[in-house]
């Protein structure tokens, strides 16, 4: 089992990250929030922060996953994203850990394969918290 990235501070609801997405001038922000969505939902113990200038979903303090926006598409990242089961092949990156879906502007999303990353990282969370 891997060593948590911890995290203090995340609450249910942040204004922080409210105002993140409702920034102006940051329309690509807005094409993140429905994920951010997602990952708020994803179950009733999900707490959130902003964490290095991105919105950040946790679970009793652990990041599993975050968004971020930039200037051609946006990342939805896996802080334990190398482990997670993968079928349709969206996660990308090379590191130790972490992995991240691309999601751009006009082009098709495998949303229920992405919605399926997302409760896999939930459950994963929970399952190292578990094990812990």
């Amino acid at each position: 089992m891997t060593e948590l990235f911890r995290l203090s501070g995340a609450v249910r609801r942040d204004p922080e990250i409210e105002a993140w997405f409702a920034a102006p001038h940051h329309d690509l922000r807005r094409l993140a929030q429905p994920w951010f969505e997602r990952l708020r939902a994803a179950g009733p113990d999900v707490g959130e922060l902003l964490h290095d200038g991105h919105p950040t979903a946790c679970v009793g303090g652990a990041a599993f996953a975050y968004v971020d926006a930039f200037s051609a598409h946006v990342n939805l990242g896996f802080f334990h994203g190398a482990d997670l089961p993968d079928p349709a092949g969206l996660l990308e990156g090379a590191g130790k850990r972490m992995r991240h879906v691309k999601v751009r502007w006009g082009k098709p999303v495998d949303e229920p394969a992405l919605e399926a990353l997302i409760a896999a990282a939930y459950r994963d969370i929970r399952a190292r918290l578990e094990g812990e």
